[in-house]
């Protein structure tokens, strides 16, 4: 059995330490599980979701000069990924929006109209905030 990173494996629970839990993968090869990657919710005590003896399903993270690290957290969202059926797009929602730009029509125009138009708003849209913030800005030098 070759472990490889990105691997799924099941292995046993050999020891737990504050830091995280030791896993037996067979063939006499041990794995790390740091204890942030047990659970994607904050873990105080180790002991209350892992036991000695316990079988789990650890994905291979890392593998640094015959240390190996793993993740029970990572092998159980890959498996719910793949699990999930995938979502089928509303009728109404298929194909390009005929809105892109700030609820303006932009059917029908090329890609360079459509960026020179957005520039344009945009350019519009700074000088406004421009105007609107140069007379609230301290310092007292306009004030008599």
């Amino acid at each position: 059995m070759e472990i490889e990173v990105g691997g799924i494996l099941t292995g046993k629970v050999s020891g737990l330490a504050p830091f995280g839990a030791f896993i037996d993968l067979g063939e006499k090869t041990t794995g790390l599980v740091h204890i942030s990657e047990v659970s994607s919710e904050y873990i105080e005590d180790l002991s209350k979701h892992l036991t000695v003896g316990q079988e789990v399903k650890v994905k291979v993270v890392s593998i640094d000069n015959g240390k190996i690290g793993l993740s029970i957290k990572r092998a159980s969202e890959d498996g719910q990924k793949k699990k999930r059926p995938e979502k089928k797009k509303s009728p109404e929602r298929v194909g390009a929006p005929e809105e892109v730009t700030f609820g303006r029509k932009t059917e029908g125009m090329s890609f360079d109209d459509m960026m020179l138009k957005f520039k344009q708003d945009s350019e519009e849209r700074m000088s406004d905030i421009k105007r609107n913030t140069e007379g609230k800005r301290g310092g007292g030098g306009s004030r008599r």
